[in-house]
C-alpha cells in the first residue's frame, strides 16, 4: 500500500480510510498475481511438454530399433538353421554368398546394437533432465512463495 500511495502521490491514510481507493488496489493487486500465475503455469507447462515429447520421441525411437533387432536376430536364425540344413557339401559359390550374407548381418546386428545402446543412453538423459527440470521448477515455486510472504507480511500495517 505504501509503494502504491508514493507512486499515486498520495498518502498511506487516503489509501486504506478510502473503501473505493482501497477496492481498486486490492484489485490490482489480485489481477497482477493472477497474470503473473498464468504466466508461470504457462512456461512451465511448455517446459514440461517439450521434456515430454522428448521422452516420447525416445521411446518411440527405442521401440522401433527394438523392433528392428528382434528382426534381425529372427533373419540371423533362420539363415543360420538353412547354413545347418545344407547337406554335406555346398557348392563354392552358394558357400561364399551364404558367408557373406552372414557377414553383413552381423555387421548390421552390431549397428542396431549400438544405435539401441544410443537411444537409450539418449532416453536416460532425457528422463534425468526432465527430473532436474521438476526440481527446478519446484525449488524457484517455493523461492517465489517465500518472496511473496514477507512482502504480503510488510503490506499489512
Amino acid at each position: 500500500m505504501r509503494a502504491i500511495a508514493e507512486r499515486a502521490d498520495v498518502s498511506p491514510t487516503f489509501l486504506y480510510e478510502n473503501p473505493e481507493a482501497r477496492a481498486l488496489v486490492q484489485q490490482a493487486v489480485t489481477d497482477s498475481k493472477s497474470r503473473h500465475d498464468r504466466r508461470t503455469g504457462e512456461k512451465h507447462d511448455q517446459v514440461e511438454a517439450s521434456w515430454r515429447e522428448r521422452a516420447l520421441n525416445a521411446e518411440a525411437e527405442l521401440t522401433r530399433t527394438q523392433n528392428e533387432v528382434l528382426v534381425q536376430r529372427q533373419r540371423i536364425g533362420e539363415l543360420m538353421g538353412q547354413l545347418r540344413d545344407a547337406d554335406g557339401m555346398v557348392p563354392g559359390e552358394s558357400l561364399q554368398h551364404l558367408t557373406i550374407e552372414n557377414t553383413t548381418i552381423k555387421r548390421r546386428l552390431q549397428q542396431v546394437t549400438q544405435e539401441h545402446r544410443k537411444l537409450q543412453e539418449r532416453l536416460e538423459g532425457a528422463r534425468t533432465n526432465l527430473r532436474f527440470s521438476k526440481k527446478r521448477i519446484a525449488d524457484l515455486e517455493v523461492q517465489l512463495l517465500e518472496l511473496q510472504q514477507p512482502a504480503a507480511a510488510g503490506a499489512r500495517p
